[in-house]
C-alpha cells in the first residue's frame, strides 16, 4: 500500500498533468481557430458569411479563454479544501457543534457541496452577463439568474440530501459490501429522476406548450408512426427567455416521454428542417444509444463505488488529501469525508479517459445523422445544422486534438460531408440501377 505522502505526490502529479494537458489544449484551440478564423471552409461559403464564420471564432477563443481562468481556478480551490486544509476546519467546526456521528457526516457532504456550488456562482454569472451578453446570446435579467439560483439550491438540497443519506446509511450499516447497496440506491434515483424529469422538474424552470395543431405537427405525428416511436406530447419550451441559443431534446422514459424543442429553434427552421432534427433524436432511442449510455453509466458508477468502497478504509486515501485520520476514525466512521474527497479526486483523473467517451458519443452522432437522412431528409438535415451552427457561433474549424478530447459530437465539416454522401446514396438507391 502506498504511503500517504506518495499518495498525495501521485494526486498532485494527476492534478498538474490535467491542468496541463487543459492548458495545452485550450491554447491550441486559440491558436487553430484564430489562424483560420479568415476564410470560411469551401463546405459552407455559400451558407455562411465571413463575417459569422469570424464571430463564430471570436466566440470560440473568448470561450477557451474563459475555460482557461476556470480550470485554474479550479485547481486551486482544491488544493485550498484539501491540501490547504478547508476541508479539515469545515470538518472540525460540524463535529464541534455535531458530533462525530452521522448528522456531522451528513451535514459535511452538504456543507462541501453548497461551497462548491457558491464558488462557481461568479463563474456563472460572467459567463451569462459578460461572455454569453458579449455575443448577443443572453436574454437573461440578473433577477431571473438569481431566482434560478435559487431554485437550483432548493432542488438540490431536496433531492441531494435524501440521497446522500440514503448513500451514507449503506456505507455505515451495510458492511463491507455496502457499495451494491448505494449503487441499487443511486441506480433507483437515477431512473426516478429521469422519468420525473419532464413533469415535475423542468416546469420549474421553464414554460412548456404543446406544439399547436398543424402542418408541423402532422409531419411530426407521420415522422413518429412511420419510426415506431411513443411518447407523451410534443412541446416547445420557452428557452428564448434566457437565451438565443436553439436545441431539441427528448425527457423522460417509456411512454412518458416528451419531445421538446426549444422555441427558438421552431422559430429558426422549416418544417421539414425540424422534422430532420426530430429524426436524428429519434435515431438516437431507435438505434439503443440511450439504453447503451444509461448502461454505460451505471456501470461506470458501479466502479466507482466500488473503487470508493476500497479507499474508504485506507488511512492513506485521506492523509494524501490533507485530512489524515486517526486508525478506525471517530466513532469509527468518516463516511462523509470519503465521499467528499472521492468527488472531488475523481474527475482530476477521469479528462485522461475523454477521448474514448468522446469517440464513443460522435460514432453515435453519425448514426443518428444516417437514421435522420434515412427517415427524413439528409438535405434538410443539413440546412438545419448550418443554421444552427449560425445562430450558436459553432466553430466550423476547431482544433482536431481539443475536439478528440472535449467534442461529444462529430465536426461540422465531418458531418456535414457525411450526410451529404448518405443523401446521394438515398437518391441513388432510390433511383435503382442504371442502365448498364
Amino acid at each position: 500500500m502506498p504511503s500517504a505522502l506518495s499518495a498525495t505526490w501521485i494526486i498532485l502529479a494527476a492534478v498538474a498533468a490535467n491542468l496541463a494537458l487543459r492548458l495545452w489544449l485550450s491554447t491550441r484551440q486559440i491558436r487553430f481557430v484564430s489562424g483560420h478564423a479568415d476564410t470560411v471552409p469551401a463546405a459552407f461559403a455559400a451558407a455562411i458569411r465571413p463575417e459569422e464564420h469570424a464571430r463564430a471564432a471570436r466566440y470560440t477563443i473568448a470561450k477557451q479563454r474563459f475555460a482557461i481562468v476556470e480550470m485554474l481556478g479550479e485547481g486551486l480551490l482544491f488544493a485550498l479544501l484539501t491540501w490547504g486544509g478547508g476541508i479539515r476546519l469545515v470538518r472540525e467546526a460540524l463535529d464541534a457543534r455535531l458530533g462525530t456521528g452521522f448528522a456531522g457526516e451528513l451535514a459535511l457532504v452538504g456543507a462541501i457541496f453548497a461551497l462548491l456550488a457558491v464558488a462557481d456562482l461568479p463563474l456563472e454569472w460572467f459567463r451569462q452577463f459578460r461572455l454569453e451578453q458579449r455575443f448577443g446570446f443572453n436574454r437573461m435579467t440578473p433577477g431571473m439568474f438569481a431566482l434560478d439560483a435559487l431554485k437550483t439550491a432548493l432542488l438540490a438540497i431536496a433531492l441531494g440530501t435524501p440521497l446522500a443519506a440514503a448513500v451514507l446509511a449503506c456505507m455505515h450499516s451495510a458492511g463491507p459490501w455496502w457499495w451494491l447497496a448505494a449503487w441499487a440506491v443511486w441506480t433507483v434515483f437515477t431512473l426516478a429522476l429521469t422519468a420525473a424529469y419532464p413533469r415535475w422538474i423542468a416546469p420549474i424552470f421553464n414554460r412548456f406548450t404543446p406544439l399547436a395543431d398543424g402542418p408541423l405537427l402532422d409531419r411530426i405525428g407521420a415522422l413518429l408512426a412511420r419510426t415506431g416511436f411513443r411518447s407523451n406530447g410534443v412541446y416547445t419550451m420557452d428557452g428564448s427567455r434566457r437565451s438565443s441559443h436553439g436545441n431539441a431534446y427528448f425527457a423522460g422514459l417509456g411512454g412518458a416521454r416528451r419531445i421538446v424543442f426549444y422555441d427558438t429553434l421552431i422559430e429558426r427552421l422549416q418544417a421539414d428542417e425540424v422534422e430532420a432534427v426530430l429524426a436524428h433524436e429519434l435515431g438516437h432511442f431507435r438505434l439503443h444509444h440511450v439504453r447503451k449510455r444509461m448502461i454505460a453509466g451505471m456501470l461506470s458508477s458501479l466502479f466507482g463505488l466500488a473503487l470508493l468502497g476500497w479507499l474508504s478504509r485506507q488511512d492513506w486515501f485521506y492523509g494524501a488529501l490533507g485530512v489524515p485520520v486517526a486508525p478506525n476514525g471517530p466513532d469509527g466512521s468518516h463516511d462523509g469525508l470519503a465521499l467528499v474527497l472521492f468527488a472531488l479526486v475523481v474527475p482530476w483523473f477521469a479528462l485522461f479517459l475523454a477521448p474514448i467517451r468522446s469517440a464513443y458519443s460522435r460514432r453515435h452522432e453519425f448514426e443518428a445523422d444516417a437514421f435522420a437522412a434515412e427517415n427524413a431528409s439528409a438535405a434538410a438535415l443539413v440546412r438545419a445544422l448550418v443554421k444552427l451552427y449560425q445562430d450558436n457561433a459553432a466553430t466550423l474549424t476547431p482544433d482536431p486534438l481539443h475536439s478528440l478530447f472535449y467534442d461529444s459530437h462529430p465536426p461540422a465539416a465531418a458531418r456535414i460531408g457525411r450526410l451529404a454522401a448518405e443523401g446521394t446514396d438515398r437518391r441513388r438507391r432510390r433511383a435503382g440501377p442504371g442502365p448498364f
